[in-house]
């Protein structure tokens, strides 16, 4: 019987700039994250017997992915527990099914998505504060915090300093990942090894936020992906997918969405980005490309 079940949403990185370094060998980042309809979905059921959590994974891009330890998902329950061992609480045990839906290593948050989704059914189910899973969030890695709240934030610091983002306006959205996982830590050391961390005045969002989609992308033209250019030298075929994303009809704005291989592209709603699907599919080179299209949440 299931219990809970919640969506795991694509963060898709507006854009994302690389400030600095620190000792310990982490990236700064300045980055505006917005979330698309296009997610994972996660499933709570109470275990019928075992004390500690049991993961399954099915979906069209779960193959490759094991429910064992390592997953995300079952790192957020023990990360959970863990955080209220002191308290001297036992919590039954769960069992947790992952439909995957979002491609694997592709720039769009989608691990950080199920491991902020795991946080969230499971503090509903053991009936935790909200503050344990906030606590948590950034020990799993630096986009589930972001991920957890499922919001367009602009993140700052490694990940962890999270700040509401001004009003946007409303608009569609098509993702496009053409089918290759890109290494985060291969695109940073890319990124360290030809010195390019840009030296930039701070980047101020306005307070009132971006009343048209016109004000936005006037906005989004000043700034970058700083792993962009690191991503397509490791893996050409995302130059490809931007040049398809911009001869649609209709597209407003296209870009790359963290260390890729993932790239979006912006329209005036989720109606004219469907409308530029269908377009998208009848292209030989992108009829084996995973694509999503629809609208940006609120």
């Amino acid at each position: 019987m299931v219990l809970h079940q919640d969506m795991a949403h694509a963060k898709i990185n507006l854009y994302l700039h690389v400030t600095g370094r620190r000792e310990d060998g982490y990236h700064l980042l300045d980055s505006l994250a917005v979330f698309a309809g296009a997610g994972d979905r996660l499933y709570l059921s109470p275990a019928t017997q075992g004390h500690e959590e049991h993961l399954t994974v099915q979906g069209p891009f779960s193959e490759g992915l094991e429910a064992n330890g390592d997953n995300l998902v079952l790192k957020a329950a023990r990360g959970l527990r863990q955080a209220q061992r002191d308290t001297g609480d036992t919590f039954p045990a769960a069992s947790l099914l992952l439909e995957k839906h979002l491609p694997i290593a592709s720039g769009i948050g989608g691990g950080s998505a199920d491991a902020a989704c795991a946080l969230r059914l499971l503090t509903r189910f053991w009936q935790l504060p909200s503050e344990t899973a906030l606590r948590v969030a950034p020990t799993l890695g630096a986009d589930v915090p972001v991920c957890l709240v499922q919001k367009a934030t602009r993140m700052e610091g490694i990940g962890e300093i999270l700040t509401a983002a001004p009003p946007l306006p409303t608009m569609g959205m098509i993702l496009v990942n053409p089918g290759v996982s890109v290494s985060t830590p291969s695109i940073f050391k890319r990124l360290a090894a030809t010195g390019g961390i840009k030296t930039r005045g701070p980047l101020s969002l306005p307070k009132e936020g971006w009343p048209t989609l016109d004000a936005l992308i006037t906005f989004l033209k000043q700034t970058d992906n700083d792993l962009q250019p690191h991503a397509i030298a490791q893996e050409p075929v995302i130059a490809t997918v931007l040049e398809h994303l911009a001869a649609l009809p209709g597209v407003r704005f296209s870009r790359m969405s963290g260390s890729g291989a993932t790239c979006f592209a912006l329209f005036d709603s989720a109606d004219c980005a469907l409308q530029a699907a269908k377009h998208l599919t009848e292209q030989n080179a992108a009829r084996t490309w995973w694509h999503w299209a629809g609208p940006v949440l609120p």
